[in-house]
């Protein structure tokens, strides 16, 4: 998918988005915050933060800066922000692939269901081990391609609808691990047939 393709997308879903996925995301993005140990001063960046489903549940000892291409996501988040008085939490427009942060400017990275989204996961993935620190959490939520050869079979059949809803499926959890350099600590799921295993990976630059 091209950029102005997942900004056209996803700035149509700013106003259905919570009521679709609130659900879904919420439990997984709380027990992904609950893996980092968040301490009093850190610092956290969240990808693909959107409308701000997970905004809430960072503690207000820390520092989060949540960054996202669709601005229509964007303001439904600064709402969220206004209405929990989320002092600690900064949003910005911004393009993950070209991150406008120094090295090395955030103890740890949360990454909820966006991997499958962006154009150019390698360069995304380059960008956020540079402004995470060195032996910080990353974080990643995602849907990975089902080892099961009929539901994998049912993906690929349906591939084609899942682009145009704003995803790719079929995509591999052995690129994360062996792709990707990082060394994951933790592949965890809320039960045996989760479809959005949490990977606990450490930022060994």
């Amino acid at each position: 998918m091209e950029r102005r393709d997942i900004v056209t997308i996803y700035n149509h879903y700013s106003c259905v988005y919570d009521l679709i996925f609130s659900r879904l995301f919420f439990p997984r993005i709380r027990r992904a915050l609950e893996k980092i140990g968040i301490k009093h001063g850190d610092s956290i960046i969240e990808i693909g933060v959107g409308t701000g489903i997970s905004l809430s549940q960072y503690p207000p000892y820390c520092r989060v800066v949540g960054i996202d291409i669709a601005r229509k996501m964007l303001e439904k988040a600064q709402k969220k922000i206004r209405r929990f008085n989320l002092t600690n939490v900064h949003l910005i427009e911004m393009d993950a692939e070209n991150m406008m942060f120094k090295d090395d400017s955030f103890d740890h990275a949360v990454m909820p269901f966006v991997i499958t989204v962006v154009p150019n996961l390698d360069r995304v993935m380059k960008e956020v081990k540079r402004v995470t620190k060195r032996n910080g959490s990353i974080i990643i939520i995602n849907h990975f391609c089902n080892d099961h050869s009929l539901l994998s079979s049912i993906e690929k059949l349906l591939s084609p609808l899942f682009m145009k809803l704003g995803w790719r499926t079929g995509f591999p959890m052995e690129y994360i691990s062996n792709h990707c350099n990082l060394y994951i600590q933790e592949i965890s799921r809320r039960h045996r047939i989760d479809l959005w295993p949490l990977i606990h990976a450490i930022n060994k630059k």
